[in-house]
């Protein structure tokens, strides 16, 4: 039977890797953003893009909440080990049938808010987790993070914009009980680290304008006050 092949000769190398190594499936998360809003997957990536930017060359990093874990291996392209986690099983069920073994990226189920996980990772990030985290639990979520990551580890957290939430959608308000505005969240960090960078980011736009008309926030903390 003769293969498929396609009118430009250039472009049969995407029929190779279909053959190959089949077609990447969405996830849980990813599918119903698509779905319904497909906007919505480019401004995930770009935040993923950012953190993979800025986590270039660490050896071992974590993400803490991953969902689905799609988004992932835009992170996993710039460092060498990656780690992701999710308090719920049937997230990390969903990526383990459909994680990619080109990427060869780890999984397992933890909730940060109960315990740490006992290896030290050089770098921990979480996007739209703590937004999640009840207040009552955002002090032992932060310090088993911390309790996750080397002395001189980095931290990198984004979340929606407190300024933002008149904008969401119902279902997201249903879920979002800590959001912040700059202040907030640099005040935040700065209780565990030494050194706090927030910046704003609107749609796939990161920038350093003013937070009141950012949508989302990202802050990065480095140098470890003490052990907590």
């Amino acid at each position: 039977m003769k293969s498929i092949r396609t009118k430009e000769k250039q472009y049969n190398s995407l029929i190779k890797t279909s053959e190959k190594f089949g077609e990447t499936q969405m996830g849980l998360m990813s599918n119903f953003g698509w779905k319904t809003d497909p906007m919505k997957l480019v401004f995930s990536s770009s935040r993923y893009k950012f953190v993979s930017r800025m986590l270039k060359g660490k050896s071992n990093v974590l993400e803490v909440g991953s969902g689905d874990g799609f988004y992932s291996r835009i992170v996993k392209q710039s460092v060498k080990n990656l780690t992701i986690c999710d308090f719920d099983e049937i997230f990390i069920k969903d990526f383990q049938k459909k994680n990619d073994f080109i990427w060869k990226i780890n999984s397992l189920v933890h909730d940060m808010i109960k315990k740490p996980i006992k290896k030290n990772y050089d770098a921990i990030y979480f996007l739209d987790v703590l937004e999640h985290i009840n207040k009552k639990n955002e002090s032992r979520f932060i310090k088993n993070c911390i309790l996750s990551m080397k002395k001189d580890g980095v931290l990198i957290c984004g979340i929606p914009s407190l300024v933002s939430q008149k904008y969401a959608s119902e279902e997201s308000k249903m879920g979002h009980v800590n959001c912040k505005n700059g202040d907030e969240l640099k005040k935040t960090f700065e209780k565990y680290f030494h050194n706090t960078f927030i910046f704003s980011m609107n749609d796939e736009v990161i920038h350093t304008g003013y937070f009141k008309m950012a949508h989302y926030l990202m802050c990065i903390a480095t140098g470890l006050k003490k052990r907590v």
